[in-house]
């Protein structure tokens, strides 16, 4: 008998009188945890059920054996190259738990009763907060609109970089004009 549970967010094949390393817990040492969250169960028989995504009234309860550091982990960083050059260590925390059952959740129903009351309680609360808060009524003001013919006077036109070009007499420049002046040669003189 087996089951994958989900605990602090990793998921974890546990089976009865397990001891697995899993991330720090907020509980003391010698404490009973519960963990509601099972992915998948498998019977002795072979009997295998999934959650979609988790299975309904399923837990399991383990013991906190202690809480440590694991072993020591060099983190270096650097670019060649450039000089730089940096290095850490790091012991990341865990806590070693020992399971006791896989099974069904007795404590879950109580524990739905009183979360129904509670989001009873908090729609009740949200919905007064929301009939307090209305949106005032806002009256709407009209105002005369005047079209761009009475605001705008009319402006004479301004002529174009290319009308005012056509409208100018061509002229020659030096170059041409300097051509048109000087006497042609004759190539051959006797």
């Amino acid at each position: 008998m087996h089951a994958i549970v989900e605990i602090a967010g990793k998921q974890f094949r546990v089976t009865n009188d397990d001891k697995i390393k899993v991330p720090l817990l907020a509980s003391k040492e010698g404490e009973k945890v519960n963990f509601d969250k099972v992915l998948e169960f498998e019977e002795d028989g072979g009997k295998i059920t999934f959650g979609s995504p988790l299975i309904n009234n399923m837990s399991v309860s383990a013991t906190i054996i202690e809480h440590s550091r694991d072993k020591k982990i060099i983190v270096f960083k650097k670019k060649r190259r450039k000089g730089y050059q940096k290095k850490n260590g790091h012991r990341q925390q865990y806590s070693l738990i020992e399971i006791n059952n896989i099974g069904a959740a007795k404590a879950s129903t109580k524990k739905t009763a009183a979360t129904e009351k509670t989001s009873k309680t908090t729609e009740k609360v949200v919905t007064k907060t929301v009939k307090a808060a209305a949106p005032r009524k806002v009256t709407a003001t009209k105002k005369t609109a005047t079209t761009k013919t009475e605001t705008k006077k009319a402006a004479p036109k301004k002529a174009t970089a290319t009308a005012t070009a056509a409208a100018k007499p061509k002229t020659a420049t030096k170059s041409q004009a300097a051509k048109k002046t000087e006497p042609k040669t004759k190539a051959k003189e006797d």
